[in-house]
């Protein structure tokens, strides 16, 4: 028990310390981490496990979605990749599918990488 009380109370200070680039990342890593755990219910046939970490991975793209910044012309293609995104979730989650969720796991790493690449240009340029 204890141990756990650390790791929590760990967790806790990490998303509480964090920038909001490194609150995204943990976000991306989430929705991956849920999509594996989804993609191992359905391969389990564990209906519930996967219905419910796919709603997880839809509740983190619809946190991307509200944040969207309309004033900058890229939030659009942005929104336009999480509407997909959300639509390829919920067919997953009415099929049980983990081919699509296969799909929506690869944009999902796609994006987080991309993330981690853009964090390092922002640190090197905060650098220089």
């Amino acid at each position: 028990m204890t141990s756990n009380r650390g790791y929590e109370s760990y967790a806790r200070n990490r998303i509480l310390t964090a920038s909001p680039s490194e609150l995204t990342l943990m976000l991306y890593e989430g929705a991956i981490k849920f999509c594996n755990i989804a993609i191992a219910g359905i391969e389990e046939n564990d209906v519930e496990k996967a219905h419910l970490n796919i709603k997880k991975v839809e509740n983190i793209i619809f946190e991307f979605r509200a944040s969207l910044d309309t004033k900058y012309e890229v939030a659009k293609d942005f929104e336009n990749v999480y509407t997909y995104l959300t639509e390829r979730l919920v067919e997953a989650n009415v099929k049980k599918d983990a081919v699509i969720l296969g799909e929506v796991l690869k944009h999902l790493r796609t994006m987080r990488d991309t993330w981690k690449e853009v964090m390092q240009l922002n640190k090197l340029a905060k650098a220089n």
